[in-house]
């Protein structure tokens, strides 16, 4: 087991945990960016409205506001269980299938190496995920976006351990439910895995179909209208939009062509990186790589959707970075950019206000591609032991002198292999408030970042 900072003892490691955790309780409880489950309220009513009192997907409203279902009507179908139940025991099933989802990515992310931290260690990765800004507002809005995680990086795990057959599926499931993961099927495409792409694609429009099957009006509404309808989504200047088109809004830069021309720049050093990516064997630094790009290239991400820059922080690591990794995490968990919620104008407004935007679009040229340092320092201890192996300079002189002569360069190789070792932040926070983003700014002056609106 490696040795992790702190006590020396378990009873010294058990109550730094419970001081830390008790920190992180006080944090969460006094930081009002609890979200009242809003997004979770959108899904349930939506259904419900559908489901028992005939109403249509797209005309449903979250009484006394004007936000309803944004996502493709494949999400609508999914969430069907939901009329089962009320909205006490969706709240539960949100938390236990959201908490599910982020043990499943961070088993994919760590690898079989977490073992190696027991207890503690788990214990301190439980409390600095607490604190993650956008894992916080994932969890209180019960948003989808772990789920849509855990699906795109079961796949990554497939392409990294070679067994390909049922690649894509996750992918194209997760692009069905919401557009922004369809990015990873240009992933596969850069890659070259164009049967995983196709498993992809084929999954996505057949869950597409099944849900025009289901709700036929539903459908034939979001395909022609509601997809390209803005103002169902929210305000583009609003500060949780941690986008391209966010800081263009900011400015007050209306023009398409500029945010097109700047979707493409990111997009063709995306291509360019991934596939040095995917060349290197690493997956999951090309997966990393298109979740901060969709992040960055879709018109609306919110504060919550950066939950995609997770596997980033983990390649960091991986690579040998954990110091870069903890610093641009700590800021992610110190809602910042709500400093300038009332006003993002002026240089400190330009570069605060964007401030999550700026470490996304740092990490799309920054990230390691490579190799991970931890498959690439056995191979060369391994290398440089079978190109030098010990004593064959000398044997005349190892044998008079009664030494017995040296090992074999295989046999040095395998032992030097063998021996080679295995292996946040507290800014300004605004009240609470249950209303989400919307094209006018709500009655009450904090901030609040939604999503259930973005249908990117």
């Amino acid at each position: 087991m490696r040795r992790l900072p702190g006590p020396g003892t378990d009873r010294g490691r058990l109550l730094l945990i419970l001081a830390l955790a008790a920190a992180v309780t006080v944090f969460t409880a006094t930081v009002p960016l609890l979200r009242d489950w809003f997004d979770l309220r959108v899904y349930h009513g939506t259904v419900n409205s559908w489901v028992h009192d005939g109403g249509r997907v797209y005309d449903y409203r979250v009484p006394g506001t004007p936000y309803g279902f944004t996502y493709p009507p494949f999400a609508a179908v999914a969430m069907l269980p939901m009329a089962l139940v009320g909205p006490h025991t969706a709240i539960a099933a949100a938390l236990l299938l959201n908490l599910t989802a982020l043990t499943v990515a961070l088993r994919i992310l760590t690898g079989p190496g977490w073992r190696r931290y027991g207890w503690y260690g788990v214990a301190l990765a439980a409390c600095a995920l607490a604190l993650f800004e956008p894992l916080r507002d994932t969890f209180s809005f019960g948003q989808v976006n772990l789920l849509l995680l855990a699906l795109v990086l079961a796949d990554c795990g497939l392409l990294a351990t070679g067994r390909t057959r049922w690649a894509g599926i996750g992918i194209g499931l997760a692009a069905a439910v919401k557009l922004t993961p369809a990015l990873f099927i240009g992933l596969l495409l850069v890659a070259g895995r164009r049967r995983a792409a196709a498993v992809a694609g084929g999954v996505a429009v057949a869950a597409t179909g099944c849900a025009a099957l289901v709700a036929p009006d539903a459908s034939r509404f979001y395909w022609t209208h509601a997809l390209w309808d803005t103002t169902r989504v929210g305000r583009l200047d609003y500060v949780s939009n941690q986008s391209l088109q966010g800081i263009l809004a900011r400015l007050g830069v209306e023009s398409r062509p500029v945010w097109a021309a700047l979707v493409l720049l990111v997009l063709g050093c995306w291509a360019w990186r991934s596939r040095r990516a995917v060349a290197a064997g690493n997956w999951p630094a090309a997966f990393a790589l298109t979740g901060l790009t969709a992040c960055l290239v879709s018109p609306i991400t919110w504060v919550h959707h950066l939950v995609w820059l997770l596997p980033s922080f983990a390649v960091l690591i991986r690579a040998g970075h954990p110091r870069v990794a903890g610093a641009l995490y700590a800021v992610l968990c110190t809602s910042v950019v709500w400093l300038w919620f009332d006003d993002a104008s002026g240089i400190d407004g330009f570069l605060g206000g964007n401030l999550y935007t700026w470490i996304t679009l740092g990490l799309l040229p920054g990230l390691p591609v490579g190799q991970p340092c931890e498959r690439r320092r056995p191979m060369s201890r391994s290398t440089r032991a079978t190109e030098t192996p010990p004593s064959t300079a000398a044997p005349t002189t190892t044998a008079a002198s009664g030494q017995p002569g040296p090992s074999s360069p295989d046999e040095a190789a395998v032992a030097a292999v063998t021996g080679v070792a295995s292996g946040p932040g507290l800014g300004r926070a605004r009240s609470a408030s249950n209303e989400p983003t919307g094209s006018t700014r709500p009655a009450a002056p904090n901030p609040q970042s939604s999503s259930s609106r973005a249908s990117s």
